[in-house]
């Protein structure tokens, strides 16, 4: 009861200043949450972009040519912290690597970035030595033969 003595009674214009209030709180704080999310991620993904849309045929038609080579890659990390490389053509016999251009970099950053150098271990074996590693890291390589066949390949390597 108020002090009138009179009972409280829900009118029209209070469900219209209820709804007013409630849409307009949602509004403001769906508002700040856009501005702020605008603010901190410009959603760019790459810095080159234009040109990775140039270039993005030649990586189809270098997906294509790599599915048809049949080849099998393997990385992983040995107990001592070495990258260990093992590369198998479609019938499982080892493939000799006259080059491999591979670096690791983490998942979420850009911060880390590295070149690794593998030497032969054994047929179709490979091994670098990427000093201590901890946490995730992407390994990403282009492998070669000696007739100058690609292999690009992009493994999660976990410490």
């Amino acid at each position: 009861m108020n002090r009138a003595g009179k009972p409280f009674r829900l009118t029209g214009w209070h469900v219209l200043g209820l709804l007013v209030a409630f849409f307009g709180v949602t509004v403001a704080v769906d508002g700040l949450m856009m501005a702020d999310a605008y603010a901190t991620y410009p959603g760019e993904v790459s810095s080159t972009p234009y040109e990775e849309g140039l270039a993005f045929d030649s990586e189809l038609q270098q997906q294509h040519a790599q599915a048809a080579l049949g080849w099998r890659m393997t990385a992983g990390l040995d107990a001592r912290g070495a990258i260990v490389l093992t590369a198998r053509d479609r019938a499982g016999a080892p493939i000799a690597l006259t080059r491999i251009d591979a670096r690791l970099e983490r998942p979420a950053t850009e911060d880390g970035r590295r070149a690794v150098r593998f030497v032969p271990a054994g047929p179709g074996a490979y091994r670098a030595d990427p000093g201590a590693l901890a946490g995730a890291w992407d390994l990403r390589l282009s492998a070669y033969d000696a007739r100058g066949r690609r292999f690009d390949a992009e493994r999660r390597l976990v410490r």
